[in-house]
């Protein structure tokens, strides 16, 4: 009797061994989880932040890690050896830098989205700031881009051509930049300036002003003869180990969802 229970107790015990190995050979593992890294310019922080919660909640394997700063500052650092899989720029030129540098796969680079100046001011607008013919008034505290930061250069572009025109001359560039009490190297820092009183105007892109900033500063259209075109390309870094998912995320920028996003934060998508 007791040689029968150990019989069948062994038996059972074989067949439960061989329940659980058959489990284990039929259950799938969770796919893994890719993380992309996306180097951005600071200009679209708001905009590529909802485009990044809308990609990851279509995409639940993916998920995508930004850092935004300067074009400038993002290019030195994939110069130095950043690990990054795709960089996306408000300027050319530091895409350019890194094509030629063999950083990029140059097939995949390509401009998505263009951008214009506006003029900001406090909403109590303390100094009168009208337009552009104001900006070289004795007095009037303003804040621009530093010359390597695209904002920066596209403000510089821009007062030459103001300098060229017989109605403004150089004299007027002379004055508004004698203005300049701070140069920032991101237009993240610029509306608190005004927002705080610290300046009485600023040199943005449009799509700076958000929705929630225009309780802060007001925006004055800059005329299209002196406004400068701001022209960002994205493509992805020659190193990445994750090309084909930084491919599927750059056509989900180019895309319906992403241009949407583009367009209300203010920016002109191109389209794909």
């Amino acid at each position: 009797m007791i040689r029968t229970s150990r019989v069948a107790l062994a038996a059972i015990s074989l067949l439960m061994v061989a329940g659980l190995l058959v489990a284990g050979c039929t259950t799938t593992s969770a796919p893994e989880q890719t993380t992309l890294t996306v180097f951005t310019a600071a200009s679209l922080t708001g905009a590529f932040t909802d485009i990044g919660r809308a990609y990851e909640a279509q995409n639940e394997n993916v998920k995508v890690e930004f850092v935004f700063d300067g074009s400038q500052a993002l290019r030195t650092q994939i110069e130095q050896g950043a690990n990054v899989d795709i960089f996306v720029s408000a300027s050319t030129k530091h895409m350019q830098a890194l094509q030629d540098g063999g950083f990029m796969v140059n097939s995949t680079v390509t401009p998505f989205l263009e951008n214009n100046l506006a003029l900001i001011v406090p909403v109590d607008n303390p100094a009168g700031v009208t337009g552009l013919a104001d900006l070289n008034k004795s007095g009037v505290k303003l804040v621009i881009g530093t010359k390597d930061v695209p904002f920066g250069d596209y403000t510089r572009q821009m007062l030459d051509k103001l300098a060229a025109d017989s109605a403004y001359g150089p004299a007027y560039r002379d004055a508004v930049m004698a203005n300049v009490i701070s140069e920032e190297t991101a237009v993240s820092s610029v509306v608190p300036k005004l927002a705080l009183g610290e300046a009485d105007a600023a040199i943005v892109y449009k799509s700076d002003v958000s929705k929630d900033d225009l309780e802060k500063v007001m925006r004055i259209e800059i005329p299209a003869v002196y406004n400068v075109k701001a022209t960002y390309p994205l493509g992805i870094l020659a190193e990445s180990p994750n090309k084909a998912e930084a491919e599927a995320f750059i056509a989900f920028v180019r895309g319906p969802d992403g241009s949407a996003i583009l367009t209300e934060y203010g920016f002109d998508p191109i389209p794909a």
